[in-house]
């Protein structure tokens, strides 16, 4: 399967979730490449670290940008069974590359204002970009960075229901500091100790969900029905 990734600003928390989603698919035995076309190179940056930390960081990472996210993806799709794809945090060329190879979206938002004002951007690339394929993108929306307490999960959730071309995922990632803390050793937060159970069960529930591949298990992973 390939993921992208996916926003039209920075800071939404793309590159960690790519990195986490990456570490929680190698654990699990998968031929995984980490595809960094984020100009940032935050994920680079991170794998660098990681090999320097364990000798080995468990999956492949490449750096790519503009076209070449398309025409390489689609090349080394043969050759990895997940490729996930750490997208810039803005509109840029490998994005759109992205978005038309990609059988999968993934979208975080910060239950912010801010972050909500991208949604009617979002929604136009997401609905650009199926003109360019064959079958649709398949395009979840989720919140990222989500409070502990309060009502503005729930106002940002029911914002993004209502968004088309978006299903949205009820799976929240949470504020915690074990994602700035593992990154920093270069490790996913599931490997982080001690481990900080509350991160890694909401990692894994969230790569249960992205990594579903049929209406079954993806019921069975409680997602939200499409608007």
């Amino acid at each position: 399967m390939i993921i992208v990734l996916a926003q039209t600003k920075g800071g939404v928390g793309k590159s960690t979730l790519s990195i986490n989603l990456t570490i929680a698919c190698a654990r699990k035995g998968a031929d995984v490449l980490l595809v960094d076309a984020d100009e940032q190179a935050t994920a680079s940056d991170f794998t660098a670290i990681r090999t320097e930390r364990l000798g080995s960081p468990g999956y492949t990472a490449i750096s790519l940008t503009g076209a070449a996210v398309r025409t390489q993806v689609l090349r080394l799709s043969r050759k990895y069974q997940d490729i996930i794809i750490d997208a810039s945090g803005r509109d840029t060329a490998g994005l759109r590359a992205a978005l038309t190879v990609a059988d999968t979206a993934l979208v975080p938002f910060q239950p912010r204002s801010f972050d909500l004002w991208t949604l009617d951007k979002v929604v136009s690339l997401l609905t650009e970009a199926d003109g360019y394929r064959e079958q649709p993108l398949r395009s979840f929306a989720i919140l990222n960075f989500a409070d502990s307490q309060g009502m503005d999960n729930a106002e940002a959730a029911e914002a993004l229901r209502g968004a088309s071309a978006l299903t949205f995922l009820d799976r929240p990632i949470g504020r915690r500091k074990a994602f700035p803390n593992a990154a920093a050793v270069g490790l996913g937060v599931v490997e982080l100790k001690p481990q900080d159970l509350k991160a890694s069960a909401e990692i894994a529930a969230l790569a249960t969900a992205v990594f579903a591949t049929d209406n079954d298990a993806i019921s069975a992973a409680m997602m939200t029905s499409r608007p």
